[in-house]
C-alpha cells in the first residue's frame, strides 16, 4: 500500500474515532436513558403488573351482552374520579376493547392512570398506574411534549438525533474495528 494511501486511512482513523467519542460524550445520558427504558419496555409484560397492569378477564366475550360504550365510560370516569382523585382529567388517550378477554381497558391522555372494566357487567376489574406509558415517553422523547404541552416537536427531534447518532456509531464503530486490520493487512502485504 503506497504511504500516502495508508496516511489518507490513518487520517479516517482519526476523523472516525473523534466523531466517535465526541458523539459519545454529548450523547451518553441519551443513550442510558434509551437503554433503560428500553429494557423496561420489554419486560412490561413480564413485571407481574409492575410496569404495565395485567390484563383481567371479563364475564363475556359476546358483544351484545356488553354494556354500551358509553355506559362503560361513564362508569371509567366515575372509578376515576371516587377511586383515585377528583382533580384527574377524564380526556382519554384511548379506549381498548378487548373482546377476547371481556374488557374494555380506559387509557387517560393527561395522566398515567388506566382503568379497566367488565365489558358485559361494568364492574371495574383494575384501577393501575401505566408505568409503561411513563417510560415509553421516556423512550422515544415524547415526555418533554407531554410536560411542555406540544404536540410532537420534541418527540420528532429526540428521534431524529438519536436515530442518525445511532448510525453514525455505528459506521464510526465499524471502521474502527475494520481501519486497523485492513491496516495491518495491508501492512504485512507490503512486507512480502
Amino acid at each position: 500500500m503506497p504511504d500516502t494511501k495508508r496516511r489518507k486511512q490513518a487520517k479516517i482513523l482519526r476523523i472516525s474515532r473523534s466523531i466517535h467519542r465526541t458523539m459519545g460524550v454529548f450523547l451518553c445520558v441519551c443513550f442510558f436513558f434509551m437503554a433503560i427504558s428500553g429494557t423496561l419496555l420489554g419486560w412490561k409484560k413480564n413485571s407481574n403488573g409492575y410496569i404495565l397492569p395485567n390484563s383481567a378477564k371479563g364475564t363475556s366475550t359476546t358483544l351484545k351482552d356488553w354494556l354500551s360504550v358509553d355506559s362503560l365510560q361513564t362508569i371509567a370516569f366515575q372509578t376515576l374520579h371516587d377511586s383515585i382523585s377528583t382533580e384527574l382529567s377524564t380526556k382519554l388517550d384511548r379506549i381498548d376493547i378487548r373482546k377476547h378477554k371481556g374488557i374494555v381497558k380506559f387509557v387517560f391522555k393527561d395522566h398515567f392512570w388506566g382503568i379497566q372494566l367488565d365489558g358485559a357487567t361494568g364492574k371495574v376489574l383494575s384501577i393501575g398506574h401505566r408505568k409503561s406509558d411513563l417510560i415509553e415517553k421516556i423512550h422515544d422523547g415524547s415526555i418533554l411534549d407531554y410536560y411542555a404541552g406540544t404536540s410532537g416537536q420534541f418527540k420528532l427531534i429526540y428521534s431524529s438525533i438519536m436515530g442518525l447518532s445511532l448510525l453514525m456509531f455505528t459506521i464510526t464503530g465499524f471502521w474502527l474495528w475494520y481501519g486497523p486490520k485492513r491496516m495491518r493487512k495491508a501492512k504485512k502485504n507490503r512486507h512480502k
